[in-house]
């Protein structure tokens, strides 16, 4: 049997996951490259794995929501992603998805204060 820790662990984990792509997007306004983009979530308190990313934004530009290009200027090659229009226009939509679904779920959450034992 999970214990209560683990169980947690899973559903953040879940929670996370949905936020990942609106997380990624908005991030992308300016080109970023997969490690730089990993230090620049981490510092908005935002971590996403290495693992996580790199699939994902290949699956992202895959989509065309994503627009890459190599920059070979320096001794190490880097792959860039900026987003694309299609992107920019996803987005908008996510966001406004997000606040919505973030609105309704913080209505339920207050009313289980009103009700709750906090």
């Amino acid at each position: 049997m999970e214990s209560t820790d683990d169980i947690l662990s899973s559903l953040v984990v879940e929670l996370k996951r949905g936020t990942l792509i609106l997380s990624v997007l908005s991030q992308l306004f300016n080109p970023e490259y997969g490690y730089s983009l990993v230090q620049k979530l981490e510092q908005k308190n935002n971590p996403i794995d290495a693992g996580t990313l790199y699939p994902l934004l290949r699956r992202l530009e895959k989509q065309l929501l994503l627009v890459s290009t190599w920059d070979t200027s320096e001794a190490r090659p880097r792959k860039f992603y900026v987003i694309s229009e299609e992107g920019k226009k996803v987005f908008q939509c996510l966001k406004e998805e997000w606040r919505t679904l973030s609105g309704n779920l913080e209505n339920l959450l207050e009313e289980e204060r009103d009700y709750g034992d906090d």
